[in-house]
């Protein structure tokens, strides 16, 4: 029988008692549908280094309610990543400016925590008398006013394709799209496990809808700058695996991102080449930061290895099987101490 130390049981409590919270502070789709309704002007947020959920997420939401005649303003603190430009609406996705926006309801979506919004998008956002968080993750606190937060989804966008047609909001072809991306994106292209046949149900209508699939996905997966292979070569210099064979990871240099001239999100998903290792049950990828501290993404491909738990150990938070941490370096020190914190979990 497994023995779990006391720290191990503790996380595994915050953990629990975040889900707890999350049913506590659940509000129904028609609850937040009627608030929707309710309220004329709407600023939509999610988290820093966007990726297809969230600007997908974003732009689902936001077409909807313009539809419905609101006004929508949809910001991201980093912008809308070259990768996923080719998405319509995301040219309306903005950088935040200086100024507190006079608006009356705020939504984050797609982000565990508020912080992660961004300094900036929140400053703007800041003015708002109602929050509404609409989230997938499982570490996510409910920091909105309203809060729907389904751990058990796959994808944000997931959410708020229910939202959108069990309340009869409008379906627009930018939201069909940008749900598309959304949940094809963070399920590994309807790969990963969270994936389910109520994905599958939302996909099939998606494309009876009008989701031209091939192009779409040749948009999101076949269209890559150089620079990702350039990355992708010098990544694969960094390989290391544990002398057990089920911790792969590798690590990218600030250095390296100046000489490539990388974009944050040239190195989106790359993570799942070292997570498809035969034998390997936990990949990581540690990321050096302008600010000396390092980004951690965790893949997890078994039950007994939850990323979540690992990264609520450095004050990251995520997902089961997916999740990630921005601690302090250098990027050795980091990353001795998550390899350690993983391998307790394996033990």
């Amino acid at each position: 029988m497994h023995k779990f130390s006391n720290n191990t049981l503790n996380r595994i409590d915050s953990c629990n008692l975040h889900h707890l919270i999350q049913i506590l502070h659940m509000n129904t789709f028609e609850e937040i549908a009627n608030a929707l309704k309710d309220h004329e002007s709407f600023i939509i947020l999610s988290h820093v280094r966007p990726d297809g959920d969230a600007i997908g997420s974003t732009i689902a939401l936001g077409s909807a309610l313009e539809a419905m005649g609101k006004k929508v303003t949809m910001i991201n603190e980093d912008g809308v990543p070259d990768s996923l430009a080719f998405l319509p609406g995301s040219d309306r996705v903005l950088s935040p400016s200086d100024d507190v926006l006079d608006v009356q309801v705020a939504i984050a979506v797609d982000c565990a925590n508020k912080p992660r919004l961004g300094e900036n998008a929140l400053k703007m956002a800041s003015g708002a008398k109602l929050w509404i968080n609409i989230d997938h993750h499982k570490s996510n606190p409910g920091y909105g006013d309203l809060n729907h937060i389904d751990s058990n989804s796959p994808a944000t966008g997931q959410i708020l394709y229910h939202l959108i047609t069990s309340q009869g909001l409008p379906f627009t072809d930018e939201s069909r799209d940008s749900i598309y991306v959304a949940v094809s994106t963070d399920t590994g292209s309807f790969q990963y496990s969270g994936t389910t046949a109520d994905t599958y149900d939302m996909a099939s209508d998606l494309v009876r809808r009008g989701v031209d699939v091939g192009k779409i996905n040749e948009l999101t997966y076949d269209s890559h700058p150089f620079r990702r292979v350039a990355l992708t070569r010098a990544l694969l210099n960094t390989l290391e695996m544990s002398d057990c064979g089920q911790i792969a990871d590798w690590q990218l240099l600030q250095s390296v991102k100046d000489e490539l001239s990388l974009k944050p999100d040239d190195s989106e998903d790359l993570i799942n080449i070292i997570r498809a290792i035969d034998g390997v049950t936990v990949a990581l990828f540690f990321e050096e930061l302008k600010d000396e501290s390092i980004r951690v993404s965790i893949r997890s491909k078994i039950e007994s290895v939850d990323a979540c738990e690992v990264a609520q150990v450095f004050g990251g938070g995520g997902h089961a099987k997916a999740a990630g941490i921005r601690m302090e370096g250098p990027i050795t020190t980091a990353r001795q101490k998550v390899i350690t914190e993983v391998k307790n979990q394996l033990g």
